[in-house]
């Protein structure tokens, strides 16, 4: 069972339009063939992985959708919104852009404290909710078992700690309705609850990923190979059991990792 505490915003800045969906158009994939699908949909709420060999083209994928590729990607894809081009305040205007991108190697370059950081941001935004950075805060450490505090220098923060922190930033600062995350989860992070938050909170989740946890808790699995989309798949229920056993095989191996950065000796391979 996973318990997510539920952070509600006094966020003033809305989308100029509401995105109801976005459409993946195909492109070509590197010999030239139109990829093999007539159109992806994706809606509030939906949690989507990316999965396929290193080098299938799985980041161009996530670029595309981050900056609503319209024909002008080395891809040829086209993403819509609500089903028209994507408005230019999306594509150009950081402070409305409704897509948030947070990868492996996220890096922060400010020497500033994480409270500082996040004001910083929450004033950009016009935001007037005073206690919007405490639960933000709040969040991230939900999503990681290093506790973050609000006067610790970004620059000091683990990368664990950095990712958890961006993705509680784009929940409730950012409020972005699309969040694509590209091999966050060997970053230190606590992957479902990231997922079970996001569905709480009716994000588009999108994730390139290698990690079967997070393939089979995704309710469709977009599987690429040579530059290019191969299929779609919905297993639906089919992989409950699957899914049921890699859980618990996945905790395991999170409490042997916890306990051998305590210093402790492993005597079980189901450590309590």
């Amino acid at each position: 069972m996973i318990h997510i505490k539920k952070y509600h915003t006094n966020n003033q800045y809305m989308h100029p339009r509401t995105i109801e969906e976005i459409t993946i158009l195909p492109g070509k994939n590197r010999s030239g063939n139109i990829e093999n699908f007539s159109s992806i949909t994706i809606r509030p709420g939906d949690t989507i992985s990316i999965v396929g060999p290193t080098g299938s083209g799985k980041s161009a994928l996530v670029n595309d959708i981050e900056i609503f590729a319209h024909g002008d990607t080395v891809t040829g894809r086209t993403i819509l919104v609500n089903g028209e081009q994507a408005p230019e305040d999306f594509v150009r205007d950081p402070a409305k852009k409704p897509v948030a991108l947070i990868t492996q190697n996220t890096k922060c370059l400010a020497d500033m404290a994480v409270e500082d950081f996040l004001e910083m941001h929450v004033r950009s935004r016009k935001m007037t909710d005073e206690r919007i950075v405490e639960k933000t805060i709040a969040l991230a450490n939900e999503f990681t078992g290093e506790k973050i505090r609000p006067g610790v220098r970004m620059t000091s923060l683990s990368g664990g700690q950095t990712r958890s922190l961006m993705v509680a930033d784009a929940i409730i600062i950012s409020n972005a309705p699309i969040i694509l995350l590209d091999e966050v989860e060997n970053a230190g992070i606590f992957k479902e609850k990231v997922i079970e938050c996001l569905r709480t909170h009716q994000k588009a989740l999108i994730f390139v990923t290698h990690d079967p946890v997070v393939s089979l808790l995704s309710a469709k699995r977009i599987v690429m190979k040579n530059g290019a989309v191969e299929c779609i798949l919905e297993p639906g229920d089919e992989e409950k059991e699957a899914l049921a056993e890699i859980i618990r095989m996945d905790q395991t191996f999170c409490r042997m990792r916890e306990l051998i950065r305590a210093g402790e000796i492993i005597r079980s391979v189901n450590p309590v």
